[in-house]
């Protein structure tokens, strides 16, 4: 059993281990009697906009597995690359969700989502500019002080070039992570989703991103749609991807890493499986370190 606080919340930090996605078609294995009967996961993720409300059924589920698992909580609604600014009754609602489930970190993505006052349902990328910097970094840091908490960004899959990009991918983020103190939340099939859309080299991103910044890593399947890999979070991940997060492992070292399923959710078993073999290379890691 955790370490639990008086609220009867679990208190460890997220350890290295790979954890997986609270989804509602699970949420009862969570709840099980009996600890052997739990999923067998180091930790959770859950989607901080879907517990912007104060009751359910769904916080109550979050709430119970709290008990038992340190939690991550991800953000897709921020739109922290937005130029008007930081949507503040959003960011309200994160500070609440923080204040009640308390998570050991705190995730969103290095994009922008929101012009006019209107709020598109994508994850969309920034030029890779000086400029583009400025803004996410100073967004960045307005969202960490209103929090409390430092924010993990995570890069984002991506499809189209801005012509006015004059930096990487990985220059423009660690320039983000040097001017805003937050850290980075890498993720794997997203460097390589966007690796072979653009004709990057992904082993060259992996090399450009400082090694102290990332504190958790995505695992995830992607979708292939004729020469367009398509990043849908449906199936397992592809031996490429694991061969990455190899590399990656080398790199950063052991780190939270997620196995991230959001649409076509398979069995709970298939998930812990996605899991063990992640851990089974955190493992491996660990031994040669020892």
């Amino acid at each position: 059993m955790a370490n639990l606080d008086s609220r009867g919340l679990a208190t460890e930090p997220i350890p290295a281990r790979a954890g997986i996605g609270f989804r509602s078609v699970h949420h009862d294995a969570w709840s099980a009697d009996g600890k052997s009967s739990r999923p067998a996961v180091g930790w959770i993720e859950a989607h901080t906009e879907n517990y912007f409300h104060d009751g359910g059924a769904a916080a109550r589920a979050l709430e119970r597995a709290r008990a038992d698992y340190p939690l991550s909580l991800h953000g897709v609604g921020l739109g922290l690359g937005s130029a008007e600014g930081v949507d503040r009754a959003h960011l309200a609602r994160v500070r609440a969700a923080i204040r009640r489930f308390e998570p050991a970190l705190v995730s969103e993505h290095a994009c922008w989502g929101r012009v006019d006052g209107e709020c598109f349902n994508d994850l969309l990328p920034l030029p890779y500019t000086d400029e583009a910097v400025r803004v996410l970094a100073r967004q960045v840091r307005e969202a960490q002080d209103f929090l409390g908490s430092q924010l993990l960004i995570e890069n984002v899959s991506t499809y189209v070039t801005f012509a006015h990009s004059h930096l990487s991918e990985w220059e423009f983020l660690s320039a983000v992570v040097a001017d805003s103190g937050c850290g980075l939340l890498l993720d794997v099939n997203n460097i390589f989703v966007s690796a072979c859309n653009l004709g990057l080299d992904a082993h060259a991103f992996i090399a450009g991103i400082p090694r102290a910044a990332v504190q958790e890593i995505h695992l995830a399947g992607h979708a292939r749609n004729g020469d367009v890999l398509i990043d849908d979070h449906g199936s397992r991940v592809c031996a490429e991807v694991w061969e990455l997060y190899a590399a990656a492992l080398a790199r950063f070292g052991a780190q939270p890493t997620l196995i991230e399923w959001d649409t076509d959710i398979p069995p709970l078993a298939t998930l812990v499986e996605e899991a063990h073999r992640a851990d089974r290379m955190l493992e491996g890691l660990r031994g040669l370190a020892a």
